[in-house]
């Protein structure tokens, strides 16, 4: 009799890589925003615009591109973040180019400054720039966890960027650009917004233990103990500054609201998200109180039309000119390029570009629009439930809270829910920084949903997987 022995390595299931869904989807996301750019073509001047074909073929090949690498690099990664930034990226495209084309603006341009500029392919130049970033970030970060060993440089790189536009001159009031010899202006707070994400995550992970004690409990909250609260004060401190020397209240609130969301999320304690409403709410009338700038965006946003023809800051004529193209809009809108949202002036195809969304495509595509950024802010709270690593779901929770948070105050500074910002809409606004920094923030997301999708290795086979047989002879 002999016996032998066989033994089987049972491996992990194969998932599914979804890249197919991916192209598929890419397809529509540059198919609509190529159809867009015609039918303003045709409203505006009843033919189709003789760059069509270079639009469509530029985004099409940088979608192409970066649906490659994905394929290559990330072969697990989340399906509906290319495609979702890839249309909000080539809408913008088209906002702006109808912009560039209206007769009120390159008048008014050419009386201030003596000649008009296109925007749109500038920021057809930023998105190609933005794209090589996602790339970039696909190659290079092999696997997010490498980023929680700079924890405390990326702190101070992040500090570093917020402080910088002190010592620049003010643009419309606010201290949040820098100018670079030879490349122009760039805003900093939109890439630090990506740094200070990953320093929460890597301070939040070691302390969060720390933060989640609780010392008593007050008409039923937990409170943190006295020497917990720290950290919040600090950073607390840090956005009130920020505020005051900068007056950029976008930055600020998206700075302080992205620690707290963080600290919530990690350590699960509603008493955190009361105390950052509270200091958030306290920081923000007492600026308000003494520093102009911010004090005529609140005058603004309590009664836009009061103050419509006194300001001289042009803020509450922009919101009221805003809220009347939101009206004009109604349900379906008045079309692609027959919106009066131009009168709003040079802001229109950057803090306001919302108000020509609201106008031309009326509350349906308002909802629509939303409803994509949505989805990006839920793929991304998605990957931070799948991921496998606590820095990994905090980094993707932060991401997502940031964005979210952006859109949130531009959204709400523009249609009058909150006082206005200043900020940007992510992928849809014109702006270098702001495109740039967002493709980095999606590939980062996608690196992390990579690692999160990916199947896990199979163990290795114990003796108890052997099988024996007994071959009789």
């Amino acid at each position: 009799m002999s016996v032998v022995t066989n033994t089987t390595t049972i491996g992990a299931i194969e998932a599914p890589s979804r890249r197919n869904t991916e192209l598929a989807l890419l397809i529509f996301a540059v198919a609509i925003p190529v159809f867009a750019y015609a039918n303003v073509g045709l409203a505006m001047t009843g033919k189709l615009p003789s760059g069509m074909l270079g639009y469509g073929l530029g985004l099409g090949l940088m979608a192409g591109v970066a649906h490659l690498v994905v394929r290559k690099f990330a072969k697990y990664a989340d399906p509906l973040l290319l495609p979702l930034a890839t249309l909000l990226n080539g809408l913008g495209l088209v906002l702006i180019w109808r912009l560039d084309q209206s007769p009120r603006l390159i008048q008014r341009a050419k009386n201030a400054w003596g000649k008009f500029s296109p925007d749109a392919p500038h920021q057809l130049l930023y998105t190609a720039i933005g794209v090589a970033l996602f790339i970039g970030v696909l190659l290079v970060l092999k696997d997010h966890r490498i980023l929680q060993r700079y924890t405390y440089i990326s702190m101070a790189v992040a500090l570093f960027l917020l402080v910088l536009p002190m010592f620049f001159p003010a643009v419309n009031g606010a201290k949040i650009w820098i100018s670079i010899p030879g490349l122009g202006t760039i805003q900093p707070g939109e890439f630090a917004k990506i740094i200070i994400a990953v320093f929460f995550s890597g301070y939040l992970m070691v302390k969060r233990d720390a933060l989640a004690l609780a010392s008593r409990r007050f008409m039923g909250l937990y409170l943190p103990r006295g020497r917990d609260l720290g950290p919040i004060l600090v950073i607390w401190a840090l956005s009130i500054l920020i505020l005051v020397f900068e007056t950029d209240l976008g930055t600020s609130l998206l700075f302080f609201g992205l620690f707290v969301v963080m600290l919530y999320v990690a350590t699960e304690r509603t008493s955190w998200i009361v105390f950052g409403l509270l200091m958030s709410a306290v920081g923000a009338v007492a600026v308000a109180s003494f520093e102009p700038h911010v004090q005529s965006r609140v005058n603004a946003w309590i009664d836009p039309f009061a103050c419509y023809k006194t300001d001289k800051t042009g803020a509450c004529q922009q919101i009221g000119d805003a809220i009347l193209s939101f009206g004009s809009g109604g349900t379906l809108g008045t079309g692609l390029g027959q919106g009066n949202s131009d009168l709003i002036g040079f802001a229109a195809n950057a803090d306001f570009i919302l108000s020509t969304v609201g106008e031309e495509l009326g509350l349906a595509g308002m909802m629509a629009l939303l409803l994509i950024y949505g989805l990006i802010v839920e793929r991304g709270v998605r990957t931070a439930l799948a991921a496998r690593d606590p820095f990994g779901k905090l980094l993707a929770i932060g991401l997502s809270g940031a964005f979210a948070l952006q859109v949130f105050v531009v959204a709400g500074g523009v249609m009058g829910l909150i006082p206005l910002t200043g900020m940007t809409m992510p992928f849809l606004a014109q702006g270098g920084s702001s495109v740039i920094a967002n493709w980095a923030l999606i590939g980062i997301l996608i690196r992390i949903s990579d690692t999160a999708r990916r199947p896990a290795p199979a163990p290795a086979p114990s003796p108890d997987a052997e099988m024996t047989q007994v071959v009789r002879p």
